[in-house]
């Protein structure tokens, strides 16, 4: 839902520029889209800089702008990320070989057979996994302010959720495509989510005997929501209608890492999910994804 988010945002800076005729006529979406990032950027806060010290900056520097002295200022920066082994965040057609770096980092933590992760994966399902000990231990009877409570289940807890973040970024790379030219990636992504992407997660769910019928079940939902977060895109990026359906249904279906984690925490302490807490959670979940979003 982030991507939809920050596509929705740039739409509608879209609209508001053509309603009042700052758009490119004749041009197509991409151009627009451009113009309509780079007046967000103008907008973010920048220390004390108020719009016309920005406005007279970008008036000051645009004459002396060419395509050679941005070409150099991109392999400045690869050779500077190189050295320094920092990743940085470019975009652009000019710049997509940092893109197809991560795709295949990306990919190379999926395997159709094996379950493997990266650590930028683990790194980055640190605060949801957070939030979830803070927010849902207490169903389970377990103190999370005890080490001995966190870390007893914290091994399958942290590479499920792991796992999971790791297709949630590809999956938010393959919304990218209309403006990828690295054609290999993008097969390899759509190929990920085309055979089972939780299938190595699966197996080893079964090999601990932690695999139930409603963990499978809130598997298919993701699926299900990563297909949905795809198709509103789409529509977005076409202006193509968008189905109140498909958001509400997309809004019930996002939390379902969580719901996981919980059935997995029934199951690691042979007792049976309590259906009132289930019930309960499930409308908490809801309401943090909507205000998430207003």
């Amino acid at each position: 839902m982030e991507e939809l988010r920050k596509l929705e945002k740039v739409q509608r800076m879209v609209s508001f520029m053509d309603s009042h005729g700052v758009s490119v006529s004749n041009s197509d979406h991409h151009c627009n889209r451009f113009l309509a990032n780079f007046m967000l950027f103008l907008l973010e806060p920048c220390g004390d800089l108020a719009i016309d010290v920005k406005c007279c900056l970008i008036s000051e520097l645009m004459p002396r702008l060419s395509s050679p002295f941005v070409e150099d200022a991109y392999q400045y920066v690869v050779a500077e990320q190189e050295s320094n082994g920092f990743e940085q965040n470019l975009d652009g057609n000019a710049l997509h070989s940092c893109s197809q770096m991560k795709d295949n980092n990306l990919l190379h933590g999926y395997n159709e057979n094996i379950a493997m992760i990266g650590l930028d994966s683990m790194q980055k399902a640190n605060s949801t996994l957070e939030d979830f000990c803070r927010s849902y231990f207490m169903f389970h009877g377990l103190d999370v302010s005890k080490p001995q409570s966190i870390f007893k289940f914290l091994p399958i807890l942290s590479f499920t959720e792991s796992y999971i973040y790791q297709l949630d970024k590809m999956n938010e790379n393959l919304l990218q495509t209309p403006r990828r030219k690295d054609e290999k990636a993008t097969q390899d992504l759509v190929s990920c989510f085309s055979t089972d992407p939780f299938g190595p997660l699966v197996t080893i769910f079964e090999q601990r005997g932690l695999l139930t019928e409603r963990i499978t079940e809130e598997l298919r939902h993701g699926e299900e929501y990563w297909a949905l977060e795809r198709k509103l895109c789409h529509a977005l990026i076409n202006e193509e209608e968008i189905l109140i359906d498909d958001v509400m249904k997309a809004i019930h279906l996002k939390s379902f890492d969580y719901r996981v984690l919980n059935l997995l925490l029934y199951q690691l302490q042979g007792a049976k999910a309590e259906e009132l807490h289930m019930e309960f959670l499930s409308i908490s979940e809801f309401l943090v994804e909507v205000s998430d979003d207003l």
